[in-house]
């Protein structure tokens, strides 16, 4: 949609909105929330503040781990333009857990928060699909509860932001940008997960989720339910991103933390382990490339306090309206990309396809997945290696369980309120918050996704390029020449069955014979 037509040196008022207010974020240390504290530090250097709400893990308290985040490639641009001490005195690590009661927080923390916070980013969540329900429950659910709580007690608070997902309210096949009913009460499935034991919450899981195909889903459904129930008490707001993916274009094109979505599916792939996969091939899901959800983010929030639109509460920030990318494409397109930028130690050579039919893929899983793994863990144990092999083709198969259901399913989303807010963005809002995809590449974006994943994910440093081409030819000539002794094996079983089958039914015409002429 076009932007409002003003010169080049239009204001940038969504900075000029945000300067001086003092942010609580919760998942900042995440995949989203690294990205959108870069975008806060780069971008709106007026902010006033930034607080992290930050859990210990594994032995790092707060104050360590967010070190650790400062230290990622993804902070090099920013430390470059303003400093490292600049950002330690802008943003503060705050020791808390949004899964514990109280959120974790100290009574002076709460405090201070309560005294100071002016908006509330919370996007605290777990997301994984196989988390056990109890303890999805009491992160996504009770802990937005508790946030909601913390928020109505600030005494500045002009806004609370809830990041949700566009794939919680699975029932509707074209979600709408308002709220929905949630699947069960949230307040009675927090005090019921609070007093169960873990293996009775376990053993009642599937109950208790109904047609709902994981937690995630469900918890982050009754998570917006509280999230309406306090638009009576608290300026709030709801956005629903699809999948999140590499970040397309700011700060470093390509990249990401993990391997979900499209990310790990050409990773597997490129590495050879994927052969197969069950899925509508011509389905597609919607993705949004982790700048565009950031940006998303501060626009929605903007257009909340600066246009003091607050009729509109629920965004779906999808991009499907605009670009559908099938199954079949990304792996067309994928394959093309691993050929000419592969990965190091490929198995076998990228190749593969999508099955419609189940058995057909399940045969396929035990010849071309399970059965090399097997071998070639044979061959590592020989030679006095660790075998891991049949390892990663389980958590494949488990992976298979989550995206068969999501592949073979098809949502579409409203997302209107986000064109709204395009049409009020001047030239240097509408450059500085993109959140279109005029200028958008496939192509050119799958393959910054890959070469940041050898970086970044897999620490496959550029100079290798060279190796890795060399042994992906070996692979491509090992590929032909297995293929083709398949195909003998093929040929020759065939022969010896029609030869078995040629001397059965002769045994058998024989013996019918003799058995009329003794009649």
């Amino acid at each position: 949609m076009e932007q409002s037509k003003t010169d080049d040196v239009a204001p940038d008022r969504i900075a000029e909105t945000l300067a001086g207010q003092k942010i609580l974020v919760t998942g900042g240390t995440g995949f989203l929330g690294k990205v959108l504290i870069e975008k806060l530090l780069r971008c709106l250097p007026d902010i006033a503040h930034i607080y992290m709400l930050i859990r210990t893990k594994k032995g790092k308290d707060p104050k360590h781990r967010l070190d650790e985040i400062f230290s990622s490639p993804l902070f090099e641009k920013v430390k470059t333009q303003r400093g490292l001490s600049a950002l330690e005195k802008t943003v503060t690590a705050i020791s808390g857990d949004v899964s514990m009661l109280g959120l974790g927080l100290s009574p002076e923390d709460r405090k201070m928060l309560i005294e100071n916070v002016t908006i509330v980013i919370h996007g605290a969540a777990t997301v994984r699909f196989d988390e056990l329900l109890k303890r999805a429950v009491l992160l996504n659910t009770r802990g937005t509860k508790q946030m909601v709580e913390l928020a109505k007690e600030m005494k500045h608070l002009i806004l609370f932001v809830h990041i949700s997902t566009a794939y919680c309210h699975l029932e509707e096949k074209v979600l709408g940008e308002r709220t929905y009913p949630p699947p069960a009460d949230p307040h009675q499935v927090i005090k019921c997960v609070e007093w169960m034991d873990d293996d009775v919450v376990e053993a009642m899981t599937d109950k208790i989720l109904g047609k709902l195909p994981n937690t995630y889903a469900f918890t982050k459904a009754l998570s917006e339910s509280i999230v309406e129930e306090s638009m009576q008490h608290i300026p709030s707001i709801i956005l629903r991103p699809s999948v999140v993916i590499p970040i397309w274009k700011e700060p470093i094109p390509g990249w990401t933390d993990n391997i979900n979505g499209p990310t790990g599916l050409l990773i597997g792939a490129g590495k050879g382990v994927i052969r197969t996969m069950y899925c509508n091939e011509n389905g597609y899901a919607d993705y949004l490339p982790v700048d565009i959800a950031v940006n998303g983010i501060l626009l929605t929030t903007w257009n909340f306090i600066y246009f003091k639109d607050h009729e509109k509460r629920v965004y779906n920030m999808t991009s499907s309206n605009e670009f559908k990318v099938t199954w079949a494409e990304i792996i067309t397109r994928g394959r093309k990309i691993t050929e000419k930028i592969p990965l190091n130690g490929v198995v076998w050579y990228p190749g593969g396809s999508l099955k419609k039919s189940r058995f057909i893929h399940n045969i396929c899983i035990l010849l071309f997945h399970m059965i090399p793994a097997y071998i070639i863990d044979a061959l590592l144990f020989l030679a006095g290696y660790k075998p891991i092999m049949c390892h990663v083709q389980r958590r494949i198969n488990k992976g298979f369980e989550v995206f068969e259901y999501y592949a073979n399913n098809q949502w579409d989303f409203e997302n209107t309120y986000v064109d709204d807010i395009r049409a009020k963005l001047n030239s240097t809002e509408y450059k500085n918050y993109q959140v279109h995809g005029e200028d958008l590449d496939i192509d050119a974006y799958f393959e910054d996704c890959i070469r940041a994943a050898r970086i970044y994910i897999l620490k496959e440093l550029p100079e290798t390029l060279p190796a890795a081409r060399r042994h992906l030819r070996v692979m491509y000539w090992v590929d032909v020449i297995t293929k083709i002794l398949f195909f003998l094996l093929i040929i020759y079983l065939l022969a010896s069955w029609s030869e078995s089958f040629r001397t059965l039914l002769t045994t058998g015409v024989t013996y019918v014979t003799k058995l009329i002429n003794n009649l």
